[in-house]
């Protein structure tokens, strides 16, 4: 069977631990890597990350030209750098590539273009790609209908350095149509990397749906899960809240 190919986008705390999930699955072979800097400029991302043979070649922006995507063919195409990036890729989607972004945050005009991208190509968003945290958000909206007049509270714990509110927690409020100030409850403690939890209250009892990521790497396992599914799909817009919910939806057990 043949391999996967797979470019990264970002080779930062996040993107070293995605590129090393390709790296250690079978599946996959990791192409090549994309980072602003020239640091490590045509070096390995294998040998960087302590493996004996070479996959992942460093380039840096300035290589990205008209031609790179022609004369370095990918499947797949996963970006965990940063909402600058998006501008690269346009020559990727125009000759099909398929694009997983998993960026935290986009400007309106950024976003307007990673949409376009989607006539030509099959495009996958998800700010958190963990599988975790997509079948709680999924979860959650199917348990808000089921109990819509119990009180729902987030809270979001992050290592005691990060500064804004959680994206994710955020638009987990946006998809229950909660206030987020009002319902919305911030920790920053020690090194936690990230747990969300999602409260439902009512008269009688309470119900907490949570996911905690104890690693970077359930990154890497969610990029790994939208590159599977996204191969072979039609050109347009996905995320992973839509194959989670179509998965609820065809495993829904029948009495």
């Amino acid at each position: 069977m043949e391999k996967i190919k797979i470019g990264v986008f970002g080779f930062g705390k996040t993107g070293k631990v995605i590129s090393n999930e390709f790296l250690n699955d079978s599946l996959f072979t990791l192409a090549w890597v994309v980072r602003r800097s020239n640091e490590d400029h045509q070096k390995y991302a294998s040998r960087l990350l302590g493996y004996e043979f070479d996959a992942g070649e460093i380039f840096s922006i300035e290589d990205i030209d008209d031609d790179f995507f022609l004369e370095n063919p990918v499947d797949a195409l996963v970006d965990f750098s940063d909402s600058t990036g998006i501008h690269l890729y346009s020559k990727a989607a125009e000759v099909g590539i398929p694009i997983i972004s998993a960026i935290s945050k986009y400007e309106p005009e950024e976003m307007d273009l990673l949409k376009s991208f989607s006539e030509t190509t099959s495009v996958l968003y998800s700010p958190n790609i963990t599988l975790g945290i997509n079948v709680l958000l999924v979860a959650a909206q199917i348990l808000q209908k089921i109990a819509p007049h119990a009180d729902i509270e987030i809270v979001e714990e992050h290592f005691k350095g990060k500064k804004e509110v959680s994206g994710t927690a955020q638009k987990i409020a946006n998809a229950l149509n909660l206030n987020v100030e009002e319902h919305l409850n911030s920790i920053r403690v020690g090194g936690i990397v990230g747990r969300h939890e999602i409260i439902f209250g009512m008269p009688n009892q309470t119900i907490r749906l949570s996911h905690e990521s104890i690693s970077r790497a359930a990154f890497g396992q969610g990029a790994i899960f939208a590159v599977k599914f996204l191969i072979g799909q039609p050109p347009g817009m996905y995320s992973m809240e839509n194959i989670i919910a179509e998965m609820f939806r065809q495993n829904i057990p029948v009495y």
